[in-house]
Parts: structure tokens; sequence; C-alpha cells
């Protein structure tokens, strides 16, 4: 039978690495949870920073867009207009055998310059401030469909939710990016946009009749990158869906709540 001191030693024993341990567990503990923290931190700092980067990026392009907005409509206009008045004086001193051809270019120059406005007003973004990403939109798909690049056609579904002005823009210029990537590429003859305004999302979809492409071939075209960097700013969601001879799909959610 052991002795009474031999029984404290051991229970004094067994105290103490009872003890050992769980300073071990909460140390461990404590450490992994700030471990865990730091990375938290270090990840949310790096997605900040690519944000950031992102939208400095995009205000850049921006602005470009907008100084050749100015450009279109202020320099090369003008001069179509000037060219415009030129060509009436010379029509009032050339033989009449020659209105007719005279009348032609007058013709096309204004035709140039309603085009030139057009365009202008598509690439600043404070017109798409004022006009909102309906009409925008609207007003890009009717030019292509002037000027007989394609048969567009848009639809809305649902009541139109107002969007900051900001995301709209953003939206806007993801489908002028997929837009002017189906001329260059897609040898398209139709193509379909549709945004439908449900009660917590805005889901857009555009579909061309084009050759398509095989996805999982890499390409060194910038534009889905552009388009996937503005969507990753909105926490949108984005995918380019196409095969070969089936045309090009894509689709983009935004949730509302993500610009509280």
């Amino acid at each position: 039978m052991l002795q009474k001191e031999e029984i404290l030693l051991i229970v004094y024993f067994i105290t103490t690495i009872f003890i050992l341990v769980l300073f071990v567990v909460v140390f461990l503990v404590a450490f992994l949870r700030r471990k865990n923290a730091f990375l938290k931190e270090r990840h949310e700092a790096e997605r900040y920073y690519q944000k950031e980067l992102v939208n400095s990026q995009i205000e850049i392009q921006e602005q470009t867009l907008k100084n050749i907005a100015w450009e279109l409509h202020d320099n090369v206009g003008q001069m179509l207009s000037v060219a415009n008045m030129q060509l009436n004086i010379l029509k009032q001193i050339v033989p009449e055998c020659h209105h007719e051809q005279i009348k032609e270019s007058q013709g096309l120059v204004q035709k140039s310059v309603q085009e030139i406005r057009s365009l202008s007003k598509v690439l600043n973004n404070d017109v798409i401030l004022k006009n909102g990403l309906v009409t925008s939109l609207q007003v890009e798909l009717e030019r292509f469909k002037r000027l007989g690049y394609l048969d567009t056609s848009l639809k809305i579904v649902g009541d139109v939710v107002p969007i900051a002005n900001a995301t709209e823009i953003i939206l806007f210029r993801i489908l002028q990016e997929f837009l002017s990537n189906v001329l260059k590429h897609a040898k398209a003859s139709k193509l379909f946009v549709c945004l439908e305004y449900k009660e917590y999302s805005l889901e857009i979809t555009a579909v061309d009749d084009g050759e398509g492409f095989d996805p999982s071939i890499k390409t060194t075209s910038s534009g889905m990158e552009t388009m996937k960097s503005r969507a990753a700013l909105l926490d949108a969601s984005f995918s380019i869906d196409s095969e070969k001879g089936k045309g090009t799909k894509l689709f983009l959610k935004y949730n509302y709540s993500h610009a509280e």
C-alpha cells in the first residue's frame, strides 16, 4: 500500500503534467487563431490591392475613352462639318453634271458625322452616366445594326432596377468588350442581348450565332481578361460558353446586395 507522501507526489506529478498539456493546447489554439487571422488579413490586403489596381486601370481606361470621345466629337466631327461646307461651295462652281456625285459625297460626310457622334456617346462615360445602362446599350446595338455589322436585338425582362452609376458603366463596358470581340472574331450575323431584372440580381445574357471557339485553348487576347477583371470588381458571376460552329454565349449575374 502506497504511503501518503507517495500518493501526494503522484497526484502532484499528474496535476503538473495536466497543466503543462493544457498550457500547450491553449498555446497552440492561440497560435493557430493568430496565424489564421494573419493569413485572413493578408488575403484581404492582397484582394484589396488587386481590386484597387483593377479600379485604377479602369479609371485610366475610362479617361482615355473620354478623351477619344472628345477628339472624335470636337475635332474629327468639326473637320467633317468643314468638309461638308466646302462641298457646298464646290457644288456652286462645278458643272451641273457633277452635282449628283457631290450630293452623294455630302451624304457620306453627313452619315460619318452622325456615326462619329453616336460612337462618341458610347465612349464617353459622362453620357453613359446620363443615359443609363439600358439606353446606352440600345444606342450601341442600334449603331451596329444601322451600319450593317450585325442584326441585333435587345430584350428587357422585369422592371428596371436602379443601379449605381459606376456599376452601370462597368456592366456596359463588359458588354461593349463582348460586342467588340463578336465583331472582330465571331463572324456572326445575329446578336441577342437580354437584361433580366430579378428581385435580388440582374442577369445579363448575350448570344451570337458566330463560328465560336474552343474555350480550353488559351489566347493572347486581353479582352477576356478585361471582362473578367471588371466582373470581379463588382463581385459578379461571369462566364463565357462557346463551341466551334455553335456561337458564343456570355452570362453575367450581378447581385444588388454587392452595392451595399
